[in-house]
């Protein structure tokens, strides 16, 4: 993701109140965070609130969309975010090259790089001995849609894709998709609906009603598939 880039879609502020499905995957996610995190394309802070539960030391916030960016430095200057955040302009160029994470976080951000292997390469020097560099992502080519294409996603992934950009040095911890409700209604939107955009009711009525639902499917189809996929390493 370069260093001035700008959101193509309205997506943050349409799955901004997806509270179940956020505390959802940060029940996955929140044994992997560590003292010192890097969140990769933090956009407004929502997903944030869910994972940094002010156990870490130092929480950095790095958005290259300058208008999200000063958005996240409002809202930790004012309270609405962790004190330990620390909101960064700009992509790792922008980092002080010495820094050394124990967590580094791409909640749905790397559908959005192009060059996705070289960034996770980068990410990965970035993370100290021992620290994990977590993914979450949209699952399944096949279930690219009119709204993966208008909000700049490049890609969705299947386990066999994600593994295969693993960097050098990293061993997998977790591999495995979530929602698998939500998986049926990526297909009926692919096929029948062909939205551009969901609507605020429809993302409401698959946070309030489907998530809680595939959190039960999800186990009893051993997180064999879903509408996204978690990948976690831990470096050696």
């Amino acid at each position: 993701m370069k260093d001035g880039y700008k959101y193509p879609g309205e997506e943050l502020a349409i799955f901004e109140q997806a509270y179940n499905w956020k505390k959802y995957f940060a029940k996955y996610i929140l044994p992997f965070v560590g003292e010192k995190v890097l969140e990769v394309g933090a956009g407004m802070g929502t997903t944030t609130i869910h994972l940094n539960n002010n156990t870490a030391n130092e929480w950095v916030l790095l958005e290259p969309d300058l208008k999200m960016a000063e958005e996240l430095k409002t809202k930790t200057r004012t309270g609405l975010l962790p004190k330990n955040c620390k909101p960064v302009h700009g992509t790792f160029g922008n980092l002080d090259q010495s820094s050394r994470f124990d967590t580094i976080l791409y909640i749905d951000v790397l559908e959005h790089i192009l060059h996705d292997k070289k960034e996770l390469e980068t990410a990965a020097g970035y993370l100290k001995s021992g620290g994990v560099l977590v993914v979450l992502s949209p699952a399944f080519p096949f279930l690219f849609s009119p709204f993966d294409k208008a909000i700049g996603h490049y890609r969705r992934y299947t386990r066999h894709s994600l593994s295969r950009i693993r960097p050098a040095g990293l061993l997998t911890q977790r591999m495995h998709y979530l929602d698998s409700i939500g998986f049926f209604a990526s297909i009926a939107n692919r096929l029948l609906l062909k939205q551009q955009y969901p609507s605020h009711s429809q993302v409401r009525t698959w946070d309030r009603f489907m998530i809680p639902v595939s959190k039960i499917t999800d186990v009893l189809f051993f997180y064999s598939f879903g509408k996204s996929i978690l990948g976690i390493w831990k470096k050696e």
